[in-house]
Order: C-alpha cells, then structure tokens, then sequence
C-alpha cells in the first residue's frame, strides 16, 4: 500500500465516495490507487472550474463532501473561481491537488507554484503530506475541516512522491466533527424581546434555517410576533414551492433593496449577514439598511440554526400552523418567447422534488416570485457572484441524487465559462435539463453600466459586453458535447419542448431566445 492508497481508503472510510477530477502526471498514482476501488465514482471534468463547481452542486445536495482532484498550482488556480462560490455557500468539500515530488522542488520546474498561496484565499484549511506516513492524519484533519460548522473548504497537498511510496496503514479513523454551537440563551431573550416591542421587524435567514421544517417554525414564530420573515439575496440550497413557506430574497437591485428596509427598524439574523449592495454605486449607500436599524444575531452560520429557531419557538411562541403555498397552475401567454413566460411554463410543468440551479442572472430574476406555487422543489443558486456556476452545480447535484430532475438556469454568457460541463452530463448520463437564456449579451454589465453612473453603451462597450458577433449557438455546442438539443423563439415552442424533455430521462438543453 502507498500512500495513494491510504488517501482513498481514509476518503472511503468517512464516507466520500465521490470524486470529481481532472488530473495530470502529478496525480497519477492516486489516478491508480482510485482505478483499484471500485466503491469510489470518479467523474471527469474538462476543466477545472466544471470539477469544484460540480463538487460544490454535489454537497448541496448530498450534505457531506466529495472530493476533487486537481492538477499542481496551476489547475487549482483554474478551479478558484467556484471555489469562492463553495465557499460562500458554506459547503463541505475536500480538494486533493498534486505537487511534484518534494525533492523536485528544487528544480523549479515549469509548473512549480505556490499552492498554498493559490489555496488559502478560498481555502478555510490547507495542509500537506510531506510523507506517505503522513497521509491519512492529514486527510482526516481535512475531513474534519471540511465538516466542521456550517460546511468548510478544506484543500490537502499531495507531493507525487509521498503518492507513490509504500507506508503501512494503520485502521482508518472515522473523523467526528464537533457538535454545532448550542443557542446562547441571552441572544435568544434579546431576540425574544425584540420581536414583542411593537418593532417593525424582519427575521432574515438563510443555511440550515432554509429547509422545509425551519421555514414552517420560522414562519409561525412571524405570525405571533407579526415580524416579516425572507431569506438573504443568495443561498446554496432552500426547499420552497406548493406546501411549502413562500420566503422572499432579498432584492439584488439596490434600489428595490433600500426601498425593502425602509421602513426596518429591527433585523434579527439567522445564519445570514446584513444585507449589503453586491457592488459600491456611486451616491448610494453600502448598506441596505437604515442607519437607525437596530441589528441582532440569534445565531452564527456555524451555529446550530436549527436549535436556535426551536429555542426562539419555545421563548415568544407560534401559531398553530404556517402559511404554506398552494399548487397554482398560472395562464401561459402566447407568442414571442420572454423570461416571464419560462417562469409560467415552469411553474406549470416542473415535476415534483425537482432541483433547480439558477445561474439565470438577469433574464431569471422574475423566476423566484413566479413560482412559489409550482410544485415543491430544491432550489440553488449562484452564491458568490463568480459566473461559470450553473452547469457544474447542476452537474453536481444530479450526481448526488440521480433519482430527481435536475433543472439548470442559465444565462447564455456565464454559460460560456463552464461549457465543458455539459460533456460530463452526457458522459454520466445525468438527468438534466439545462436551459439557456439566450439573449445574447452581458445583460447585467449593461444594467451595471447606467447603474455606476456611466451611461448608455456605445461601439467599444458594446464590443465589450454583447455576443452576437458572431451569435453562440447552443444547439450546435452541446450536441458536439453529446447533448441533444433544441430552439424555442417562441412561448408554444418552448413549452412543448419542455414538457418533453420533463418527461425523459439524460441531459437536454433548450436554447431560449428571448
């Protein structure tokens, strides 16, 4: 056995079974140690951005962590961007990148870097295994990383000559993670106390708190004390739809956003942070609060949010029963094809227990207030504002449950990004339906562009922000991916297609123009 081996065995002993990968000759012997555990799925990924975002889907959905495989400094640096999107979501993963052998180092060869600088900025815990002794305590202190709190990115460097070199393996230890913080009681009573001094208040949450049986608490906790219940504007997973709490976002226009809080004067947070503008806009406020607002933390992300909402339930009391949303099936207008008319086909046609991962960005912005009736479904979203998410996360999360649609959102530009992942659906035969809306320009940079102060788009920014010179055409991409693929320019179209593609299994995308 060498430590490749060890690596695989501690990985599988703890339950991570899942690799998603794209190696090089650094890595080839944990390659080889993987090819000899057939309990381990490894899964391709073209580009390193399609294996973390994938790895990011998948834990999600899963609640525990896969593993990545990364080629030295340079495929880490490739994967960083949905790195920061995992790491803003809060989720559990563990990256394995290579290094070359330790006594190579000295050569400074090509492709020698400084990982552990790459690492630490998306990172919450970096290590190395000097030695094939030393592999399987490090990969336990990165399994317990990874699991502590609310989920955590934990990175491990493997030099190929502590890959390759015989070690005896001792037992493999089953890594426990510490038990999530318990409520602080005086947080709960000043909490408590808030929400009965006739406060406009507003309870915003997100993490742990977004599953189906904290929204129900939460929700009547809101109706006691008549406080406003949402969620903050980006999250990694809240089960919404039909018999579920209908929460709002948090509004990304800052305009909408200021205009929500106006009227404020108490916020009590769960899990989330106070809400801020995404970026700095010239004569606006940062905050999305007024300065008046008083700001109270019943609980930390890597707290027990559960356990603080049932201690909150417990300190102010609830209504007997939530509001929940009922199965609505809305009017579907005709003609040319818009994002609203998505929204409505979906709401009416997307199947139960589905998983809908929104990189949509501008085009779906409408889709979360259209669809709480639609029938009861995951939904992910872009976490860290990094583009290239959406068909890794969709990737992942059908890898993690293969028995339930997976619906991507995706904005045509940010597509571009990540393309690659398309490929790894048809080669895993993954049930997604991926669709594309295709209006063919950075539409949020033009939105950003009179926002900042800067004024309309001219020649040069045009050059710079739109992408229909040539035109992407998505049909042609992913079937050369092994995708098969179609149009809709119209509401008719597209809503037949999507009620055929619903009711088959394997990847398929729509191309929407809208």
């Amino acid at each position: 056995m060498n430590g490749a081996d060890i690596l695989c065995e501690t990985l599988l002993a703890n339950g991570i079974d899942t690799c998603f990968a794209n190696p090089g000759t650094s890595e080839m012997h944990f390659v080889a140690a993987l090819d000899r555990q057939p309990r381990m799925r490894c899964v391709l990924g073209l580009f390193e951005g399609v294996v973390t975002g994938a790895a990011d889907g998948y834990a999600r959905m899963a609640d525990k962590p896969a593993v990545t495989l990364l080629h030295l400094g340079p495929g880490l640096a490739n994967g960083l961007a949905n790195l920061h999107n995992a790491r803003r979501a809060r989720v559990p993963m563990v990256n394995v990148v290579g290094d070359h052998a330790t006594y190579h180092l000295v050569h400074d060869a090509p492709l020698t870097s400084d990982i552990e600088g790459l690492a630490w900025p998306m990172s919450h815990w970096v290590g190395r295994a000097e030695t094939a002794g030393s592999v399987g305590p490090r990969c336990e202190e990165a399994i317990l990383a990874a699991r502590s709190g609310a989920g955590n990115i934990a990175t491990l460097i493997l030099p190929a000559d502590a890959a390759w070199t015989e070690a005896t393996m001792p037992p493999p230890v089953i890594v426990s993670p510490p038990a999530l913080a318990a409520p602080d009681a005086a947080q709960v009573r000043r909490a408590a106390e808030a929400l009965r001094n006739g406060k406009s208040t507003t309870i915003l949450v997100t993490g742990a708190a977004l599953r189906a049986a904290q929204t129900e608490l939460l929700d009547r906790i809101a109706q006691k004390t008549g406080a406003r219940l949402m969620a903050q504007q980006a999250n990694g997973r809240m089960q919404r739809g039909a018999g579920r709490v209908a929460l709002d976002r948090v509004p990304y226009v800052i305009d909408q956003a200021l205009e929500c809080f106006a009227a404020t004067e108490q916020l009590i947070l769960i899990g989330a942070k106070a809400p801020v503008g995404f970026f700095a806009y010239p004569g606006k406020p940062g905050s999305m609060l007024p300065e008046t607002c008083a700001v109270l933390e019943l609980a930390a992300p890597d707290d027990d949010l559960a356990a603080a909402i049932a201690a909150l339930a417990e300190e102010v009391g609830m209504t007997p029963a939530p509001r929940l949303a009922t199965r609505l099936s809305p009017d579907l207008p005709g003609g040319a094809l818009t994002p609203d008319a998505i929204a409505l086909s979906l709401a009416r046609a997307m199947p139960e227990n589905a998983i809908v991962c929104d990189e949509s960005i501008t085009s779906g912005r409408d889709f979360f207030r259209m669809t709480h009736g639609a029938a009861p479904h995951d939904f992910l979203q872009l976490t860290g504002g990094a583009i290239g998410d959406g068909i890794p996360m969709a990737t992942g999360a059908a890898v993690a449950c293969p028995d339930r649609k997976v619906i991507g959102l995706q904005a045509d530009g940010s597509g571009m990004y990540t393309v690659q992942g398309l490929w790894t659906q048809a080669r895993e035969r993954l049930d997604v339906l991926t669709i594309v809306f295709a209006n063919r320009r950075y539409q949020i940079l033009h939105g950003e562009l009179l926002n900042v102060g800067a004024g309309p788009a001219g020649e040069n920014a045009r050059r710079m922000l739109d992408l229909d010179d040539p035109a992407l055409d998505w049909v042609q991409m992913a079937g050369a991916m092994g995708v098969e693929a179609a149009r809709a320019d119209t509401v008719e179209r597209f809503d037949d297609l999507l009620r055929q593609a619903l009711a088959r299994k394997g990847p398929f995308l729509i191309e929407a123009v809208i």
